[in-house]
Order: C-alpha cells, then sequence, then structure tokens
C-alpha cells in the first residue's frame, strides 16, 4: 500500500485507539489537536498582480517658450528639484517680447485719453494679446500698465507644480523659438501599470475595486479607476492594467514596484482556511469532529480558492460544522507514531 494511504487509514482512527499503543504525554503531544467552525462570510473573490509607478502623461509639462532668447538669471537651476505653481523659473532676455511690449505700452497711453475711439482700444486689445501668446504672464503685462516703465528681461512662471525631471538650459546660454527648456511632472496623481494574463482578463472585468500595497509605505491605496490597454504582448501572453491612484503627500515615485490585489463584488459564502483542507488523489478531505472526544472522521468535500489563505466550501458541510484546523497534522502524527520519519 502507498505511503499516503497508509497515513490516511490510520489517521482516521479515533483517538482511543490510539491510546491502547502510545504514552500518555506522546499522546498528548502528537494530538494536541485544534479545530475551526465553517464560517458564512461575505467575501471577496481576489487575484494578485504586480506592476509599476508611472507618471500620469497628462500630468507632464514641457517648458517651450513661443520665443527665443537669451538666459539672464535660472532660479530653478536642479534637476528633480520640487517647483510650485507660480514659481519663477527663469529669467530671459527677448527682443520679441521687448517689442511686443513697447508696443502695447503705446498703444495703451495713446488710447487712454481716446476712450470713445473703438479702433484705438481694439489696437490694445491686439498688442495684449501678442503678448499673450508669447507666454507673457499676466502679472507681467499689469505691471508694465502700472508701472509705465518697459523691461527688457521676461520672467517664465511654472504653470503647475511638480518635480523637474528635464533641464536644457544653463547661465548664459540662448534658445530658440518652441525649444524646451524644462520638463515638469506633477505627481498628485499618478498611474500603476500591472501586468496581467490573457485569461485574467474576465476576471477583470468583474473586479469592483483594487487595494495596491508598496514596499515604501504601510499605507494601501484604494480605487476603481482602469483602464486595460487594447494590446497583448505575444512574448509574455500579459495584457496591461492601469491604475489611477492619488498621491497628495508624494510619497510614490515612478518606477515604484507595486502590489495589485483585484476583487470582485462581496458575496456569501462557506468558508475554511486552506490548511483545515487536504488533497489527496485529485479530491478533498477535511477532518469533522466525531461524536466523541478525540474522534475525527474524514470527510470528502468540494471547494473553490477564494484566496491564498481561504477555501469557499461549496458542498459536503453546513455552516457551524467543526473541523481539524490543520489536516495535515493528522498525517504527520500519524507517520511520527509509526515511526515513517
Amino acid at each position: 500500500m502507498k505511503l499516503i494511504n497508509r497515513l490516511l487509514l490510520v489517521s482516521f482512527l479515533p483517538l482511543t485507539l490510539l491510546a491502547e499503543v502510545l504514552p500518555k504525554h506522546m499522546l498528548e503531544q502528537l494530538f494536541s489537536v485544534q479545530t475551526v467552525k465553517v464560517k458564512q462570510e461575505r467575501v471577496n473573490h481576489s487575484k494578485k498582480n504586480f506592476g509599476f509607478v508611472k507618471a500620469d502623461e497628462a500630468r507632464v509639462h514641457y517648458i517651450a517658450p513661443h520665443f527665443g532668447a537669451y538666459v539672464e538669471k535660472i532660479y530653478a537651476d536642479k534637476i528633480y528639484m520640487y517647483v510650485k505653481k507660480g514659481d519663477p523659473l527663469v529669467t530671459v532676455y527677448s527682443p520679441e517680447v521687448y517689442k511686443a511690449k513697447e508696443d502695447y505700452l503705446n498703444a495703451y497711453k495713446y488710447t487712454k485719453n481716446r476712450e470713445n475711439d473703438s479702433e484705438n482700444r481694439g489696437m490694445v486689445r491686439s498688442a495684449k494679446l501678442k503678448l499673450e501668446l508669447l507666454g507673457v504672464s499676466d502679472k507681467e503685462i499689469n505691471q508694465l500698465v502700472k508701472s509705465k516703465k518697459i523691461s527688457q528681461n521676461t520672467t517664465i512662471y511654472s504653470p503647475v507644480s511638480g518635480y523637474i525631471f528635464v533641464k536644457n538650459i544653463s547661465d548664459g546660454s540662448a534658445f530658440n523659438a518652441k525649444a524646451s527648456l524644462y520638463k515638469i511632472v506633477n505627481l498628485d496623481e499618478v498611474w500603476v501599470e500591472a501586468k496581467v494574463y490573457e485569461k485574467d482578463i474576465s476576471w477583470l472585468k468583474n473586479a469592483a475595486e483594487f487595494d495596491v500595497k508598496f514596499i515604501s509605505t504601510s499605507k494601501v491605496y484604494k480605487t476603481t479607476t482602469t483602464l486595460l490597454y487594447p494590446m497583448l504582448n505575444p512574448k509574455e501572453a500579459t495584457m496591461t492594467l492601469r491604475l489611477r491612484l492619488k498621491n497628495p503627500q508624494l510619497t510614490l515615485f515612478p518606477g515604484m514596484y507595486a502590489s495589485v490585489l483585484s476583487k470582485d463584488k462581496a458575496q456569501n459564502y462557506l468558508t475554511l482556511p486552506t490548511n483545515a483542507v487536504i488533497r489527496k488523489d485529485g479530491k478533498y478531505y477535511v477532518f469533522v469532529v466525531g461524536e466523541y472526544e478525540g474522534e475525527y472522521e474524514p470527510m470528502e468535500v468540494s471547494i473553490k480558492v477564494l484566496n491564498p489563505q481561504t477555501y469557499v466550501i461549496t458542498d459536503g458541510l453546513k455552516a457551524g460544522d467543526e473541523v481539524v484546523s490543520n489536516a495535515l497534522f493528522m498525517m504527520d502524527s500519524d507517520a511520527q507514531i509509526n515511526g515513517l520519519y
């Protein structure tokens, strides 16, 4: 008879029979059996995948002025430094902007005492619009009108809060119109891109929420905002699932490793810990507490996996039934009794 069959046959015996052949202290050591009851719980199925943090493409901003200029002073002078919306990035001198400022101030002065002249007012609006299209800030335009003085320099301000991921200028350098000076990445919200297998696509359609965890923080990030990229990687047979996470404390950064737990809608199930169930010959068994103390009877059950720690009992037991919490313990104990290892 195979070893596993011998173990099961003896393990199915009540303790009263084993007591005849074992000293009391060994019996207590081998059979300090703990039990657990079948529970009815409202829980979710879950699956785990893994991915990485990526910057939200909609929150990546390039500072590319509509004019050419010479760099006079750099404020945002370090890569990866954090800037707030409205902070100065760089002060430059641009002949084109200087000329536009001059045109606007002259038009404003000329029209000031001609309020009924619609043509002149239109000239002022046109001159102001040119400054706005060049990217001159409202702050600088208003200061121009207030002081009636034209500054030869123009300051470029950050349109968003974020980290400087790319810096392409230095003191004394020059740039042409449309040249990219900075790449600023706002991380208030980020993406997590997780790899999922093709067989899990139908599961993801029923997933109701996602728990995302990181090594660097104990916080569990929850989200329901998802996008499954419509492209399969033929080498890996995987697709990419994108999740959107809020990151107001700026604790998540691109490249961080993430574990993603997807859950379906909660339902009522009969559950047992996975340790309470043992598999033999393709069937699943539990050891049910018998009528007498120390008596445990094997019973075949039908199960489904709920999560790595829990089975759903679909047939064979009902809520409140008591079983051995570690089914493998019954086999291990018998093996020790018979000196099998």
